[in-house]
């Protein structure tokens, strides 16, 4: 036990909590089999639509991954449908590292990159309304405007 130079206590190296270094970055092509492979949890617990090798390469082209050791921990994209509009989707975060700022780092990512772009409104439909409130969304668009929607395709 390794104790204070006045020998009293042990020195508090033995409390340190270690969190992991996470790197997010812009999605690439060779990402999208270990997104693939990252979403399927989320996609089993309908948390995600499933989504096809085609449509993640695409959605990769203007997505973001959180990496911790070489491993994918994080995803979100952009997926941007005109100059006026885009949508935050697919946001996912390895349970184990969640509360670690990696799904607002993200989001910050996305809306980087909307920005970029000049996007004038980004939307998210979620179940997750709590932590987009609290990266700046909210249920109304200045003028009142809101989203409303009518699903069409039935439940299994």
């Amino acid at each position: 036990m390794q104790t204070s130079p006045s020998g009293a206590e042990p020195a508090a190296a033995a409390a340190v909590s270690v969190q992991p270094s996470v790197h997010v970055r812009a999605a690439r092509p060779e990402d999208v089999d270990a997104i693939k492979t990252f979403i399927v949890p989320f996609v089993e617990a309908k948390k995600l639509l499933p989504r096809t090798t085609r449509e993640l390469k695409k959605l990769a082209q203007t997505g973001f991954v959180a990496i911790v050791d070489e491993k994918v921990v994080g995803f979100a994209t952009l997926e941007i449908y005109s100059k006026k509009l885009a949508e935050l989707r697919s946001l996912c975060v390895d349970p184990a590292l969640q509360g670690l700022g990696i799904g607002k780092a993200l989001t910050r990512a996305c809306l980087d990159l909307a920005k970029d772009r000049h996007i004038f409104e980004v939307m998210v439909i979620t179940s997750a309304d709590q932590f987009f409130l609290s990266c700046g969304f909210d249920f109304t668009l200045p003028g009142e405007k809101k989203a409303l929607f009518l699903q069409m395709r039935e439940e299994p």
